[in-house]
């Protein structure tokens, strides 16, 4: 008797651990899978069909979604002639770094026929970012959104939207981009530019032959709607707007920020931005224009048009005497292109949250200062490879880029794995320069000699290192501005000006306690950006301009980041079906 009351006293305490636990097991993270074909799919955009690399033959790819703390194991098989790789922008890759996915930076891409699974955790990241090919141009067509919910029961620290839609920007070529860039370097001159850009795949109605291929935004009246803004644009900052409408900002790159009011967006390629949208209480009897145009800041050619979308209040409660296309359509005024003023006024308004919940840790002590500049240059024109014709860039010479001078040369052994393996000899140099050897005027007149050095270099740095870098733009072959992305960190964008930096004055305005924290910022036209952050990522991590021209060109570096002595401190071993070269 006594054995059998402990029994059921036994069985009664699990079930009511067990049932204790089910709400604990409804917060736990899952494990999401995703499989990613590369395939061929023919697409007709602006009466041009055209045969374009794509994701499951989707245009854009795929949405991925999940929650803060989930597992993704997501599946790339490349069935194209083209080698492919995939990088998941934004993500920390926390201790992961093999599944970032640049091309020679992290892994060698995957070969015609082979596949790689992607195997990463979501640590303490919640918001829109996406993910792209990261290899040659291929991402002009393949990229896609990838959306990180919070953790469940956790509301957003703004009202709850009653609808969330994706926005991502794009750019349309009638031509091959992978022949476009391999002329450009083949020249030595400007690339062609783009037919058009697009949202969500598609141009609108201010090109030709498109105004069946048009997104429409449908919301109800007196609703709050997020749209999730994505620039996956090549080479083009943009600014957006719906006309008549306010666009409430609360996040950019993933990170929640003091909210503000604003009629337009500015945003670089490799930016996301949410927005809250409020519709009008009751149905305005019209359409509204979206629309997006480029920021322009430099010299070269570039896509001087405008994609349209159109907001369409839903009229089904709605007795109109008009039908929905005799409604009348009003326009935006977007800012004119090169309104570095607005620019500056817009990311000036970028703030961190930083509450309790979603503190701002911004390093208040800095171990290492650096500073790059970054910017155009020139090689000497190859005769060899020109059968001793001119070359395209200016007077004769081949367009480069570069960092502190250096214009990084991609290498054929991923960097990880040479770093990994002890085998980094002939691969990379790990003395990259912490500032430019020969300091000049960065933002004054222009040079004579405009030549750039070329090499591997990486920067390396022990375990936890507090980082303050400033971003120099220089004027060699005029200013511009240019999107810097980090792979696997977030940084706290501390300060920024126009000119040369002064490192009397500048630092004592930095912002310390609430600066903007991202993966991507935009280096001010013929000024500077400081950026603080904490190398506590083991890995090999890229960072490069985000116009993807200038990456091409030379404008990248990589940055290596040592083991700590924790095991939560040391890159994991990589996966048995990392590509090989």
């Amino acid at each position: 008797m006594g054995v059998a009351l402990f029994s059921l006293v036994r069985l009664f305490v699990l079930c009511y651990i067990t049932l204790g636990l089910i709400p604990q097991l409804a917060l736990a993270s899952i494990t999401r899978h995703y499989t990613f074909d590369v395939q061929l799919q023919n697409v007709t955009r602006l009466c041009h069909t055209k045969s374009i690399l794509t994701i499951n033959g989707q245009f854009p790819g795929p949405r991925i979604v999940a929650r803060e703390g989930d597992r993704l194991l997501i599946k790339v098989a490349n069935h194209v002639q083209s080698n492919v790789s995939i990088h998941w922008h934004g993500i920390r890759q926390v201790q992961t770094g093999w599944a970032d996915g640049p091309a020679y930076i992290t892994q060698c891409p995957i070969q015609t026929g082979n596949s790689y699974v992607y195997n990463f955790t979501i640590v303490g990241q919640r918001g829109t970012l996406w993910w792209h090919a990261h290899i040659s141009w291929l991402r002009s067509t393949i990229y896609g959104p990838l959306i990180i919910l919070p953790k469940r029961g956790v509301p957003y620290p703004f009202t709850k939207p009653y609808k969330e839609v994706p926005i991502i920007f794009g750019e349309w070529w009638n031509a091959d981009t992978e022949a476009v860039i391999k002329q450009a370097l083949q020249t030595g001159g400007g690339p062609n530019v783009s037919d058009a850009y697009t949202i969500n795949g598609l141009p609108g109605p201010l090109y030709n032959c498109s105004a069946k291929d048009t997104f429409k935004l449908k919301v109800q009246a007196g609703k709050t709607y997020m749209l999730r803004i994505i620039n996956a644009a090549l080479n083009d900052e943009l600014f957006f707007s719906i006309a008549n409408h306010t666009l409430k900002v609360v996040e950019a790159d993933a990170v929640y920020i003091k909210p503000f009011d604003t009629n337009t967006i500015l945003i670089a390629p490799g930016q996301t931005t949410n927005v809250l949208l409020k519709t009008r209480p009751s149905h305005p009897n019209a359409t509204f224009f979206m629309t997006a145009r480029p920021y322009v800041t430099g010299l070269g050619t570039f896509d001087n048009s405008t994609v349209a979308g159109i907001l369409e209040y839903d009229s089904t409660a709605l007795h109109s005497t008009l039908p929905m296309k005799k409604l009348p359509l009003h326009k935006p005024i977007l800012p004119v292109l090169n309104d570095t003023s607005f620019a500056t006024k817009f990311s000036n308004k970028l703030r961190s949250l930083n509450t309790p919940r979603f503190p701002a840790n911004v390093p208040q002590k800095v171990d290492k200062q650096l500073f790059f500049t970054i910017g155009l240059g020139t090689n000497p024109c190859s005769q060899q490879k020109h059968n001793n014709q001119t070359c395209q860039g200016p007077n004769g010479t081949m367009f480069a880029a570069s960092i502190n001078n250096i214009s990084f040369t991609m290498p054929n052994n991923a960097l990880l794995q040479s770093h990994f393996f002890g085998q980094s000899n002939g691969v990379y140099s790990p003395y990259f320069p912490i500032s430019p050897l020969i300091p000049f005027n960065y933002t004054g007149a222009q040079l004579n000699n405009t030549n750039v050095s070329n090499g591997t270099k990486l920067m390396v740095l022990p375990f936890n290192t507090s980082v303050e870098l400033v971003l120099q733009d220089t004027s060699i072959l005029g200013a511009e501005s240019h999107p810097l992305h980090l792979h696997g960190f977030n940084f706290f964008v501390v300060g920024q000006g126009f000119g040369n930096f002064d490192q009397n004055k500048d630092p004592k305005k930095f912002n310390l306690i609430d600066p903007v924290e991202r993966n991507t910022v935009g280096v001010p036209s013929g000024g500077w950006v400081a950026i603080r952050f904490l190398a506590d990522n083991p890995g090999v991590w890229f960072m490069h301009c985000h116009l993807e021209i200038h990456t091409s060109w030379g404008l990248r570096m990589a940055w290596l980041v040592l083991d700590g002595k924790l095991p939560n401190q040391k890159l994991l071993p990589p996966p048995l079906d990392l590509p090989k070269c």
